[in-house]
């Protein structure tokens, strides 16, 4: 049974936002007491959260798929709908999150880390947000807007002080038992390694966390073996350290080759390992052929620049010695990196020159509206309501969007489509973008809050008629 994942394929799906709510307040001997709907509720966000106590990436690969909870509608009364819940996922440090196309979008490293995988859809206005002076008693409500999906790659690369390299059976694991407090399977058998180990050493005053890399064969680079699938956690190493088998019972293998054979893998792999100090273990000394061989080959292998310790995993000896050097070059790493600085806010301000959308014309004619504003005004309008219709022709005109498409050389009847291909609102395009006003007058006019006030001056003009023909009536006099 798989116990450990480090790369899955996530579906993540944020909320959406809730509805606005179209209310007007009644009571008794109040027949217009003003719009009263309250605003739709926030759509909840997908977080990736870095987490410490989480290794692997096991619990999304067997359930990929997640999503946030939606905003609640807004109500009548001035109530506004609940916002939807975030969705906290806990990801291991070193996560990097990729698109489907290999682009990397976050590198998650550092307990408490954080990114935004899918953000909430803002929730609707309702039509008590929505009224002004010249907009009294609006009849319709924003619609929320749909939360962001996306399908993202999450690869974990392990963060680890010092990687073990080497091939298979040379000793990896069996070090990394012994220099730390680790329990990895041993056996005398190759591949016994199937998931990279971490451990912890205390080395004088220094604490640092040393991983071994399972499957490195000829062609690991290329997928032969474990190689390319777990080669990504030397990564972000400070130290290599080559773990050479002096007591290998393969006649065709000799230490001096296994290194080139490493190295020309890491090389094939890349990911900028070449500058990384390197170090030598001859392991397995414990064994007479194997000390022997060991001493043979330790001066070549100084002379090739390498610093090279004589250990046993069995027997303990040259493992003190190889923990504080291994320390050393960790403190000296760590002294060598730039401090973190504090994070600063970049501030872009907006060009004077940004209209904040583009038009352009299609080689089918059609002309095309893109920008973060028109598109998320046609995501909240309601085609089915007139007056919402004509609410958005209103803040588009007003957003210059009518303007640009006679620039462009738009004519009235030519289609016009706001949006992506996926999700385009397409439409004859009328140069007075009147669609739904006429229901209102004039633009910015409500019939249904001024109709009482029309009603009450003609009440009042019918009274003074009357009055005035009584008054003719009273003084005629019959017998004159």
């Amino acid at each position: 049974m798989t116990t450990f994942v480090d790369r899955v394929e996530l579906h993540v799906a944020a909320g959406n936002g809730g509805h606005g709510c179209a209310s007007v307040h009644r009571e008794k001997f109040k027949p217009l007491g003003g719009p009263d709907g309250g605003n739709g509720g926030r759509g909840g966000d997908v977080i990736l959260v870095v987490d410490q106590d989480v290794t692997t990436l096991l619990d999304y690969h067997h359930s990929p798929h997640r999503k946030a909870t939606n905003g609640k509608p807004g109500e009548g009364g001035n109530r506004s709908g609940k916002d939807g819940t975030d969705l906290v996922l806990p990801v291991p440090d070193g996560t990097v999150v990729l698109d489907k196309d290999g682009n990397v979008l976050a590198d998650l490293v550092g307990q408490g880390t954080t990114y935004v995988a899918g953000q909430g859809g803002r929730g609707g206005l309702g039509n008590a947000a929505l009224a002004s002076a010249r907009r009294k008693a609006p009849g319709f409500a924003l619609l929320g807007e749909p939360g962001q999906a996306q399908d993202v790659v999450l690869e974990l690369k392990t963060v680890a002080d010092v990687a073990l390299v080497g091939y298979p059976s040379a000793g990896k694991s069996s070090l990394i038992s012994v220099l730390s407090a680790a329990k990895p399977k041993i056996a005398d058998y190759p591949f016994t390694t199937l998931v990279p180990n971490l451990g912890v050493v205390n080395a004088g005053s220094t604490v640092y966390t040393i991983a071994d890399v399972p499957g490195l064969i000829p062609g690991a680079s290329q997928g032969r073996g474990l190689g390319l699938e777990f080669l990504r956690h030397v990564e972000r190493c400070s130290v290599l350290v080559h773990v050479l088998d002096t007591a290998t019972l393969e006649s065709d293998r000799d230490p001096l080759t296994d290194l080139d054979v490493i190295e020309a893998e890491l090389r094939a792999y890349g990911a900028g390992l070449e500058d990384r100090p390197r170090m030598i273990v001859l392991n397995k000394i414990d064994v007479p052929d194997g000390h022997d061989l060991a001493e043979m080959i330790k001066p070549d292998l100084q002379a090739r620049g390498y610093q090279v310790f004589e250990v046993s995993a069995v027997s303990h000896a040259g493992l003190k010695e190889l923990s504080y050097a291994l320390a050393k070059v960790v403190a000296d790493t760590r002294a060598a990196q730039p401090a973190q600085q504090s994070t600063r806010v970049v501030i872009r301000p907006q060009a004077v020159d940004d209209a904040g959308f583009t038009v352009v014309q299609e080689e089918d004619g059609l002309f095309r509206v893109r920008g973060e504003k028109p598109e998320r005004w046609v995501r909240q309008t309601d085609f089915a309501n007139d007056e919402a219709v004509g609410y958005l022709a209103d803040r588009l005109n007003r957003l210059g969007v009518e303007d640009e498409l006679v620039k462009v050389g738009a004519h009235a009847g030519d289609g016009v489509a706001i949006g992506s291909d996926d999700d385009a609102v397409v439409f004859d395009w009328e140069p007075s973008l009147a669609a739904g006003a006429e229901m209102l007058g004039r633009r910015g006019e409500d019939h249904r809050f001024d109709a009482p006030r029309a009603a009450v001056t003609r009440r009042r003009e019918r009274q003074v008629e009357r009055d005035e023909s009584d008054e003719e009536f009273r003084g005629f006099d019959p017998f004159a």
